[in-house]
């Protein structure tokens, strides 16, 4: 775990739920991480509990469909630091639960915008940051409808499956380099988007976002060799996975 510390990361949608337990255990183990968010006092909240810590953080308010903004991020990382070691593409949206022939055209642009689009523009602007880092390192979030496509979940499916074969693709693409790009398929976890999708479940029975972290920095740290891949944290946590 001590192959964190002065490592510079960029954990996206990092004001809650997944994205702020991460972002939160790699500043306790040393990392610089710039997070994003779209609600500043969130993320003021957030870039407090940091300090408090006694970690090191950069906060951006930035909406992920602003493309340009996400370009100028890259530049500014790039200008402060010259590189980018961690990059963790968290930020998404549940978007309509709802038979596909009912789905509005402005919903369905919604959410390829932020599921799909928005980790393009993230992978376009943050390559050459991460090919500079000794042991670039990124992973995204998914989910098991990409693979298992459910009634009425044709939106969020469809976008999660052109995610997953976008970050194969990238993956595929820096396989001589030690630039390791992976999924990881959180599935049921206590955040407020699986609350928002099952509404009727009790979020007590879900493990939480802080279960879930130490799957994320095995995938994140220097001596990780797997890349283009799918990870399952139900398979994880019941030490199924032979991490090569």
């Amino acid at each position: 775990m001590n192959s964190f510390k002065g490592k510079i990361a960029l954990v996206t949608g990092a004001t809650r739920g997944i994205g702020a337990a991460t972002a939160l255990k790699l500043t306790d183990l040393g990392a610089h991480v710039i997070f994003t968010g779209r609600t500043e006092g969130k993320m003021e909240e957030m870039d407090n509990a940091i300090r408090f810590r006694g970690g090191s953080a950069s906060f951006v308010p930035l909406d992920m469909t602003d493309y340009d903004a996400t370009d100028r991020l890259g530049a500014h990382i790039y200008d402060k630091w010259g590189r980018l070691d961690i990059l963790v593409g968290n930020a998404g949206d549940l978007g309509p639960i709802s038979p596909i022939a009912h789905i509005t055209p402005k919903d369905w642009d919604k959410i390829l915008a932020i599921n799909l689009t928005a980790n393009f523009r993230l992978i376009r602007s943050m390559d050459l940051l991460l090919r500079q880092s000794k042991h670039g390192r990124a992973a995204f979030v998914t989910s098991s409808v990409a693979k298992m496509p459910r009634a009425h979940w044709g939106a969020y499916a469809a976008s999660k499956a052109a995610l997953e074969s976008l970050v194969k693709t990238y993956a595929a693409e820096n396989i001589k380099h030690d630039l390791k790009v992976n999924l990881i398929n959180p599935g049921p976890i206590r955040t407020a988007m699986r609350a928002r999708a099952m509404s009727g479940e009790d979020p007590m029975t879900l493990d939480t976002p802080e279960q879930l972290t130490p799957m994320f920095l095995k995938m994140l740290s220097d001596d990780f060799s797997e890349t283009g891949k799918v990870f399952s944290y139900k398979s994880y946590k019941n030490g199924e996975y032979d991490w090569g």
